[in-house]
């Protein structure tokens, strides 16, 4: 790609929306993922008496394997919302800045 397609590029409003939009979404769902698996570890280290507590009585199965999986979940939810985005909205204005450069 010579200098002068890459100046283009990067001078393009189109270029800086999609930059700004896609840095914005992506830091917001790592916030989010980080507000999930750090509150199970402040859950796990604080809460183990909670988490120990029989889903039912009698039963083996206790109330911190449900949260795990729920933060195992929830990555694979943040990561499907972020490709759902990605291959709609940021796409298209990647598709219109090559147009546009060429």
């Amino acid at each position: 790609m010579s200098q002068d397609v890459a100046a283009r590029i990067r001078n393009n409003p189109k270029f800086q929306e999609l930059v700004q939009k896609r840095s914005s979404f992506a830091w917001t769902l790592s916030i989010v993922m980080l507000l999930i698996y750090f509150g199970f570890i402040l859950v796990v280290a604080f809460g183990k008496s909670f988490l120990a507590t029989p889903l039912f009585a009698g039963g083996v199965t206790t109330v911190g394997i449900p949260f795990g999986v729920v933060v195992i979940v929830s990555a694979f939810i943040l990561t499907g919302i972020y490709v759902r985005r990605a291959n709609s909205e940021f796409d298209e204005l990647n598709r219109q800045i090559i147009e546009e450069s060429k």
